[in-house]
């Protein structure tokens, strides 16, 4: 790998892993769709992003839940570097969710992983102008 080159690691600092940290998201009452995705945001602070994920039963089987869970983490595992932050409010933590569709491959996924945090993203930043 060339010197400097952006690693494309999912490590534990690239998840919400807490109850806290997911309601702490739902809390920021931002969200977008994208396709069957459903992205919530907030701000985090932190130089990196981090991904969370809840996808219910209602979604469907263990296996399908799994596969839609695998293809959402290699998505962002390689846009991670891609996803806006600023070095006063840092990157964003994003909680997705989704509706029950049928499974669309990694490039789909990433197209609107991608999508809605753009638009998160414009969203974000209109609310920051708004208020100072």
């Amino acid at each position: 790998m060339a010197a400097g080159a952006a690693k494309l690691l999912f490590r534990p600092k690239h998840r919400l892993t807490h109850r806290r940290q997911f309601e702490a998201v739902h809390a920021a009452r931002m969200k977008t769709p994208s396709g069957p995705l459903v992205v919530h945001s907030r701000r985090n602070g932190l130089p990196h992003p981090r991904l969370g994920m809840s996808i219910g039963r209602a979604f469907g089987g263990a296996v399908e839940r799994n596969r839609l869970k695998r293809c959402l983490r290699e998505a962002f595992r390689l846009m991670q570097h891609d996803v806006p932050s600023s070095e006063e409010f840092g990157s964003y933590d994003l909680l997705v969710t989704a509706r029950r569709h049928e499974d669309s491959g990694l490039a789909k996924y990433s197209t609107w992983l991608s999508d809605a945090i753009s638009r998160l993203d414009r969203e974000w930043r209109k609310r920051e102008a708004r208020s100072g």
